[in-house]
């Protein structure tokens, strides 16, 4: 965690554990894809970033593989569950609410 201004930033790295549908295959850990960053609820008033890393697995063959995920709203940048509360607590699409 790190604050920097009215901010909070979280960075969050994806945990050495092999996916379960790729437990069959022989891989071993091959670093971590760039960053993706989204927007989440506020935390007493600051403004929080979540920065994921997700991490690549690799075969013997050279082939990376990773977990396929979903955390992003369609279209934003926002956290699915926040995206959510600012479309019906507002009624505004998640980027023209007034407080994203």
């Amino acid at each position: 965690m790190k604050k920097e201004g009215d901010i909070v930033h979280f960075h969050l790295d994806e945990l050495p554990v092999i996916p379960s549908e790729y437990a069959h295959l022989h891989l071993s850990g091959n670093g971590f894809y760039a960053s993706s960053t989204l927007k989440d609820f506020p935390l007493r008033d600051k403004k929080v970033l979540l920065h994921v890393r997700r991490r690549r697995w690799v075969d013997e063959s050279g082939k990376s593989y990773s977990r396929s995920w979903d955390l992003v709203a369609e279209g934003t940048r926002y956290s699915k569950e926040f995206a959510y509360f600012l479309k019906e607590a507002f009624g505004y699409p998640p980027d023209t609410c007034p407080i994203s």
